[in-house]
């Protein structure tokens, strides 16, 4: 798995909106803004969503005397078609007070916008100081597919100027960051008058990516200039593994191969967050009540994941069947 791949996986987690195409593309998709929302209202409408396939996604628990917490591994953008509330998890859902999140507003254009301006901008050195000729047509032409042009995406840094980029193949493919599931999570807590929690603000997750390596965010630009496609690849499978339930497919996908090949990378974005939400997670505890915590499905697998920390703290983590 190439670097601008794994990347993709895991900066889904951070939306979690969005980016990557692993668990978390709400943030991927409000970073893109209009152009995105364009593409979506104009694909076709959607069926009704199917059934879940077998149990559905995987559902963890946590509790002690008087507390009890959902942890449920999300998807940050969906098909409109793929069906994911089990009755399992809806029970856990509806049985909650309290709902967290990553963020709590991974769609508040009007907080995303002053944070492009002080992280996604880097007028001193534009992108065409730093590609090649065939580079610069190349995000022309990509640029094109968002309504844009390399000149428009010149001031961008890279890592903004990949995300926005890479939005275009995954709605023509049918995602819809609105089919979400924090987003719909969010709408029926909002209704249900629960209360809502973020693990993270909007600007640490944005924070996390501006200050990736430079030659990390170059590579990610340029890989994502070559292939298109492959976004919605590496989407589809992931998403198939977190439907079903198959958390041992999930961590082949998503989280092993950045954990071999990129281990800077995969600290920073999953096991420091990890840790902690850990940490938070702890803290809610030794309050009392039950609360749904739903985020980036890559945290809640493989040998670093959320559960396994608690764990090793003596926390009792068990799967909900």
């Amino acid at each position: 798995m190439t670097l601008s791949k794994r990347l993709k996986s895991s900066v889904s987690n951070l939306a979690q909106g969005a980016v990557g195409v692993a668990a978390g593309l709400a943030l991927f998709f409000a970073i893109a803004g209009a152009p995105a929302q364009a593409l979506a209202q104009a694909a076709p409408a959607a069926a009704a969503a199917p059934a879940i396939q077998g149990q559905g996604p995987a559902l963890w628990v946590v509790k002690d005397a008087d507390s009890t917490l959902y942890l449920f591994g999300s998807i940050h953008v969906l098909r409109p078609t793929t069906g994911w509330a089990s009755p399992r998890v809806n029970a856990a859902f509806d049985s909650a007070s309290d709902i967290w999140f990553e963020i709590t507003n991974p769609d508040d254009q009007a907080a995303m916008m002053p944070l492009i301006q002080q992280y996604g901008l880097s007028p001193q050195a534009p992108l065409s100081s730093r590609l090649t000729a065939d580079e610069l047509a190349q995000l022309d032409t990509a640029a094109k597919t968002i309504g844009a042009s390399a000149a428009q995406l010149d001031p961008l840094k890279p890592w903004l100027a990949a995300l926005s980029l890479s939005v275009a193949p995954l709605v023509k493919a049918g995602y819809d960051p609105q089919s979400g599931v924090e987003l719909a999570l969010k709408t029926r807590a909002e209704a249900a008058g629960k209360t809502i929690h973020g693990f993270e603000t909007l600007e640490d997750q944005i924070g996390m990516l501006a200050t990736l390596p430079d030659d990390v965010q170059l590579e990610f630009l340029r890989e994502t200039l070559k292939d298109f496609d492959q976004a919605v690849v590496v989407l589809d499978s992931m998403v198939e593994a977190w439907a079903k339930g198959d958390v041992e497919a999930l961590d082949e996908i998503v989280v092993e191969d950045m954990k071999a090949d990129a281990p800077e990378l995969y600290k920073v974005l999953l096991v420091d967050r990890n840790t902690d939400w850990a940490d938070q997670i702890q803290t809610q505890l030794q309050g009392s009540g039950t609360a749904f915590i739903a985020v980036g499905a890559a945290h809640l697998t493989g040998d670093d994941s959320v559960q396994s920390i608690l764990k090793s703290r003596g926390v009792a983590v068990e799967s909900v069947e």
